[in-house]
């Protein structure tokens, strides 16, 4: 008897059949994966308008590193753009004030006014075009539970990381507004390392155009003005550079920053994905034996290490595997 090859009319229009079938099941995967991209993009950027376009006040918690920081956020707009004021309730006495996309924040302890750049962690729960570009880009979308927070119904959202190299992210949204009422930032173990959370808040209502001015106005005459660059840090070519950094990252700042105890100023790079940063500090090697490795305070990890004659640190709000691959890619021009 003749063994067949599986070449016959039958083996063949078996293996058509399943070409055909394995063809649409990858078409259906792109098709949900493009239709989930849409989703995201199209959420992300209603969210983004309400935070916008809305009027709102309430009372916003920040929690981090087992430390609990509240803030009264009003949020008005006019003909003139946005305007927002934030005043910490505990701590330190603080005033943010945001006009369109400049800020100031007034310390009275201090006698001090800083002009910041405006960052995501400033905005909440604004989303900034790099917020949305990062989130659309680099993470998975998927819908999750309906929770009530402050007293409104709110949709919760997951945003999990096409790759390890940064942390996922879990906002909810206002059902009636799209507004987001609390964000969650994820560790590699999914338990939240950083939340923001509004425990009341009233939308859609009118806000006076005083209400949103600074409390110290005019300053008094003592007060000192400084504009702040990220990190205080002297702008400047270091000659250091990273060779592979994790996609999507991007270099923001470079230059050299005075840290206490140390004699001589040190090389700090700082690069970003939109929504976290990551800072790169080298320095000559000390005289004193140092931690070499990863290491974790709260939601930071930071990895060290030797190279050559020189101590390279690198800190981040994201996993361990994006920290030391920054660390072992830095290299001097």
């Amino acid at each position: 008897m003749r063994r067949s090859n599986g070449a016959g009319p039958a083996a063949a229009g078996r293996h058509a059949w399943i070409g055909l079938r394995t063809g649409l099941g990858v078409g259906a995967l792109l098709w949900a994966s493009l239709a989930l991209a849409d989703d995201a993009t199209r959420w992300l950027q209603q969210a983004a308008a309400a935070a916008r376009q809305l009027n709102y006040a309430g009372t916003l918690v920040y929690t981090h590193d087992g430390r609990v920081e509240t803030s009264r956020v009003l949020h008005m707009v006019d003909v003139h753009g946005e305007h927002e004021k934030l005043v910490n309730l505990d701590g330190p006495a603080r005033e943010v004030i945001r006009n369109n996309e400049q800020v100031r924040c007034y310390y009275p302890d201090a006698k001090i006014i800083r002009i910041e750049p405006r960052t995501y962690r400033n905005s909440f729960p604004s989303l900034l075009p790099q917020q949305l570009d990062t989130l659309a880009a680099y993470y998975f979308f998927r819908k999750a539970e309906i929770a009530r927070i402050a007293g409104l119904e709110t949709q919760a959202y997951i945003f999990e990381p096409k790759d390890g190299m940064r942390y996922g992210h879990k906002l909810w949204a206002d059902l009636a507004s799209g507004l987001l009422l609390k964000a969650q930032l994820m560790n590699d173990r999914n338990v939240p390392i950083e939340q923001f959370v509004f425990t009341d808040i009233q939308i859609g209502i009118k806000i006076e155009r005083d209400a949103v001015r600074p409390s110290f106005r005019p300053p008094p005459a003592d007060w000192e003005m400084r504009e702040s660059l990220p990190g205080d840090v002297v702008q400047q070519d270091t000659g250091w550079l990273v060779r592979e950094l994790p996609p999507g990252f991007s270099k923001i700042v470079e230059g050299y920053r005075t840290l206490r105890g140390k004699v001589a100023p040190v090389a700090h790079l700082v690069f970003s994905d939109g929504l976290v940063a990551v800072s790169v500090f080298v320095e000559p090697m000390p005289q004193a034996p140092q931690p070499v490795g990863l290491s974790q305070q709260g939601g930071i990890n930071v990895y060290s290490r030797q190279l050559n004659d020189h101590l390279v640190t690198v800190l981040g709000e994201t996993p361990g595997a994006t920290v030391r691959q920054i660390a072992f890619s830095v290299a001097h021009r």
